[in-house]
């Protein structure tokens, strides 16, 4: 499986018709079609395709047309994520209609072309997942764990100072946190 860590956008034309496809990790996407409402109040219409991991590390999908010929739109969109295997992506599709009608074969192959333009000018990288890992130190270690923490690139951590030490919460691949334990193992 596969991700991104940044939005991007890409484009494309056919029949005058113009379609501008955004690209985002699924945590930006809450409140990203109203936006596009608003900054595109031109355009018809704002299609949106989304796949993502929930809690229980399964994949949900959804996708909707908004207002173009049912299955026309939406699900073109977001077959393509599946091809591409990408999770825990949105895409939102703007409309610019050109004044020639596509056919609902044109407008799919329209959509699907211009979520593959972003994709193909996108930084897409390999999926790993993020978990948590919480442990508790003496206020001596705690220079020496923030070396270890800064040599493996963790960057998500959070510190509570507690009377009779600090605790830790940090976030990472599996890969990292098995070196962190690892280098942890050798401070002591």
């Amino acid at each position: 499986m596969k991700t991104i860590e940044k939005s991007y956008i890409g484009s494309y034309e056919v029949k005058k018709s113009k379609f501008i496809a955004h690209l985002v990790p699924i945590s930006e996407y809450q409140g990203l079609q109203d936006k596009l409402r608003t900054e595109h109040p031109k355009a018809r219409h704002v299609v949106y395709a989304l796949r993502y991991l929930n809690e229980f590390d399964q994949i949900v999908e959804n996708s909707s047309d908004d207002e173009e010929p049912k299955g026309a739109a939406g699900v073109p969109s977001l077959n393509v994520l599946r091809g591409k295997e990408l999770i825990n992506v949105a895409l939102l599709t703007v409309r610019y209609f050109g004044g020639t009608k596509l056919g609902i074969g044109g407008m799919a192959r329209a959509y699907a072309n211009a979520v593959k333009e972003v994709i193909h000018n996108s930084n897409v990288i390999l999926y790993e997942k993020v978990l948590d890992f919480h442990f508790n130190t003496t206020y001596s270690e705690i220079q020496k764990i923030e070396y270890i923490l800064n040599k493996i690139g963790i960057i998500q951590i959070e510190r509570k100072f507690l009377n009779d030490g600090v605790a830790w919460g940090i976030k990472s691949t599996e890969k990292k946190l098995e070196e962190f334990k690892e280098e942890r193992k050798c401070m002591r």
